[in-house]
């Protein structure tokens, strides 16, 4: 396995733009809240820490992972939104249920993306056990919500560059 015991959310503060004048959306899945407010906890962190407002982040819950796609579109849509995140976590049950899922919310997420021309970062577990998640959301294997605000901050960044 290529995360074994490896700690992935590790970053260089100097690596990622300041974001003191970004508005940044998140849409976090209900599902699993125990797990998903940690990965959120873990991007609000992260964001703060890059000296993106209190007051320029915006959190809005859906139900599930399913309805992640459709929160971002809402926030995307918003012309004052630069950067979008999207906290879900799936859980690998007894049925294929979980396939369907993790493949729908991936490719509207893909879509949201290409469609409005703005960064998402892209925090979706879809772990086999709920072990596996909890080391995910700031336990051996770090924090993908950190991961996922680092890269929305560098994906803003650099489209910024680009005008």
């Amino acid at each position: 396995m290529a995360t074994s015991l490896k700690n992935l959310s590790a970053f260089d503060q100097d690596t990622i733009p300041n974001g003191a004048g970004f508005t940044i959306g998140i849409v976090v899945s209900e599902w699993n809240g125990h797990i998903t407010s940690r990965l959120l906890e873990g991007a609000v962190e992260t964001l703060m820490k890059a000296d993106v407002k209190e007051s320029a982040l915006r959190i809005k819950h859906v139900p599930g992972a399913f309805e992640l796609p459709l929160g971002a579109q809402w926030f995307a849509q918003d012309e004052q939104i630069d950067g979008i995140i999207v906290i879900g976590v799936v859980i690998q049950g007894e049925t294929r249920h979980f396939d369907f899922v993790c493949s729908g919310t991936t490719q509207g997420i893909v879509d949201v993306t290409l469609k409005y021309n703005k960064p998402i970062g892209f925090c979706l577990l879809t772990d086999n056990t709920e072990q596996q998640s909890i080391d995910r959301a700031g336990g051996k294997h770090g924090n993908k919500g950190v991961e996922a605000a680092v890269t929305v901050l560098k994906m803003i960044g650099l489209k910024k560059n680009f005008n």
